[in-house]
């Protein structure tokens, strides 16, 4: 496959979008980031990533390996073995998206405090135009 040779995600139809949906999401980083410690099979890695249901850990693990951040190493053995961990890009994607996770765990806070002026300020322009309309 051809890729643009000036990737921009700006652009509508830059390839990087797709990658960038598949690090970014709510469960891509969870798995990536708790792949940084070590491998898991299947089962403990769905714990460890608390409310990821079966089928939405499946499919990202399955996007993320294809995507060439996870490698899915199964073992001739029974009962069958599945470990996942990271691959090099992987490595280095999983640092990107935990220190941006790491960052919204300190700010929450902050965050919140936000939300709450911000309700608060719509609620009284809310009113004040109930006052205002005839």
């Amino acid at each position: 496959m051809a890729v643009s040779r000036d990737p921009d995600v700006n652009r509508a139809m830059c390839p990087s979008r797709l990658i960038l949906e598949h690090v970014t999401s709510r469960w891509g980083v969870l798995v990536l980031a708790a792949l940084l410690d070590r491998s898991y099979r299947f089962s403990e890695l769905r714990r460890e990533v608390g409310g990821v249901s079966e089928k939405m850990l499946a499919q990202t693990l399955q996007t993320l390996e294809r995507d060439g951040f996870v490698h899915r190493d199964a073992k001739p053995v029974i009962p069958p073995r599945v470990d996942y961990s990271l691959t090099e890009l992987g490595k280095e994607a999983a640092e990107q998206v935990w220190g941006l996770a790491r960052w919204t765990e300190k700010r929450v806070d902050e965050v919140f405090t936000a939300r709450a002026r911000y309700d608060e300020a719509k609620e009284r322009d809310a009113a004040y135009d109930e006052t205002r309309t005839p």
